[in-house]
């Protein structure tokens, strides 16, 4: 009887510690695996507070950064307003300036006369009212006409070339060069001067107005030697040698260099200006025109030195005047 209790006991004991064992081991594996749980849970709490570091950190950086752009363009901002009110500044203050400039200089430019753009751009002046004859009568006694060849001395008196070559004077100037000659041939009494011309095409101008004024012409040929040599019989003295071509007259023009008295010539395109003090500019190679500047000098001559003398009409200088036509 005691020995089958014994065995009871012993068989509940070992059932007891069999099912201890199992539990012992349940709690085990259960502890592992809360642990490992836990250790799980922690990394990722670990990892979730470091990504969120770096995202604060990246936040931090990028409200830095826009920051400093938005301070920078804040900056560029009040600098640009700066500059533009300081400029707006002196130019205010400049044209404050001017405007008392302007008013105080007011009234003075009245009486400056207009400028002729066609003058500017061309050299000719547009219609000019105060010529010695009318701009159509230069040009009906082709007086603004010269030969294909220009000189360095007679460039500055040319406009243009025609298209079939010729040169084409300024008539303006043409006008202005008539009246510098004119008061300078004034100065000379006539018994002072002595005109030349050889080319036949002048003679009948040159006779009239030696005629009419009292100067001494040689036309045809002029005696060489006749102002420089004193031993010859004709020999004479004299104040201005006035000449009809440089090329032509150029013995007279030689003489009146050595001896030092002063020439005034009629200088086509094609003429040098050297030795020569009064030009006047032209077309010497033509009857009309020789006719239309004796008849000018002839005019201003008499104007000048104011002479009682009666001034033949242009027709008397140039023949058919009245039919001529202007060229175009």
């Amino acid at each position: 009887m005691v020995k089958t209790t014994k065995k009871k006991e012993e068989s509940i004991i070992e059932k007891v510690a069999h099912a201890a064992e199992h539990v012992v081991e349940e709690i085990g594996e259960a502890v592992e695996h809360v642990v490992e749980s836990a250790a799980e849970g922690i990394e990722k709490a670990i990892e979730s507070v470091a990504d969120d570091d770096d995202g604060e950190k990246e936040r931090k950086a990028k409200k830095k950064t826009t920051k400093k752009k938005e301070e920078k363009e804040s900056d560029s901002a009040e600098t640009q307003a700066d500059e533009v009110e300081k400029k707006a500044k002196p130019k205010k203050e400049m044209s404050e300036a001017m405007k008392a400039k302007l008013k105080a200089i007011e009234g003075k430019f009245k009486d400056i006369e207009k400028i002729d753009i066609k003058e500017k751009v061309t050299g000719e002046k547009s219609e000019p009212t105060n010529t010695l004859v009318p701009i159509e009568d230069y040009l009906k006694a082709s007086m603004h006409l010269g030969p294909r060849v220009i000189t360095p001395n007679m460039r500055k008196y040319i406009y243009k070339r025609r298209a079939d070559g010729l040169a084409v004077f300024n008539t303006a100037m043409l006008d202005t060069k008539m009246r510098e000659a004119g008061a300078f041939l004034s100065k000379f009494a006539p018994e002072d001067i002595i005109i030349v011309c050889k080319r036949e095409a002048g003679w009948r101008a040159v006779k009239l107005f030696s005629d009419l004024l009292g100067i001494r012409s040689f036309m045809k040929k002029y005696p060489a030697g006749i102002l420089t040599n004193t031993n010859l019989s004709d020999f004479f003295e004299c104040k201005l040698v006035f000449i009809c071509d440089p090329w032509l007259d150029k013995n007279a023009l030689m003489d009146a260099n050595r001896v030092g008295i002063p020439v005034m010539s009629i200088c086509d395109s094609n003429n040098y200006a050297f030795g020569i003090d009064q030009i006047v500019a032209g077309n010497n190679k033509s009857a009309k025109s020789l006719g239309m500047i004796m008849y000018l000098l002839a005019k201003l001559y008499i104007e000048h030195r104011k002479l009682d003398v009666a001034l033949p009409t242009i027709d008397k200088f140039i023949d058919d005047w009245e039919n001529l036509i202007p060229p175009k």
